[in-house]
């Protein structure tokens, strides 16, 4: 991932309440539940750009997740607001990458940060190249990012 804050980029924040359904025994979010808080982020993301998986999904082209990390900082409980900002961190070819950051609303610490690493395929699940326009919805071309730590 990359190292600039996401704060220097251009993203898009989604804000959330965490329901009780999402903690676990111990009382804090369950780590699984931060992929569904990214991909709310992604579509919030999408729709800021003015489409959404299901607009490019009618035009043949999907986006399933190849690779997903998460880093979890500090535990988020049950009631927290949490706010996701999610940018795009790296276009390619045929793939794009997301990178997230988690926090609680109105705290600057860190809840979790995240990646995750999207192909563009058509119908029959092959493989295909971002068009010229998802490339600009996306922010442009960006090869080699640096690894985040």
């Amino acid at each position: 991932m990359s190292s600039a804050p996401l704060s220097e980029a251009p993203f898009v924040e989604a804000k959330l309440r965490v329901l009780y359904a999402d903690t676990d025994a111990m009382g804090v979010v369950y780590h699984g539940n931060y992929f569904r808080y990214f991909e709310a982020s992604r579509g919030e993301f999408l729709r800021s750009r003015g489409t959404s998986y299901r607009a490019m999904e009618a035009q043949g082209t999907f986006i399933p997740m190849v690779d997903v990390q998460c880093r979890y900082h500090s535990p988020a409980k049950y009631d927290d607001v949490l706010v996701i900002k999610a940018t795009v961190d790296e276009v390619r070819g045929a793939s794009f990458a997301f990178v997230y950051e988690v926090r609680r609303e109105g705290e600057s610490a860190l809840v979790a940060t995240g990646r995750t690493v999207h192909a563009c395929i058509n119908g029959d699940g092959r493989p295909v190249r971002l068009t010229p326009a998802m490339v600009e919805l996306l922010g442009g071309p960006r090869k080699g990012s640096p690894s985040r730590s």
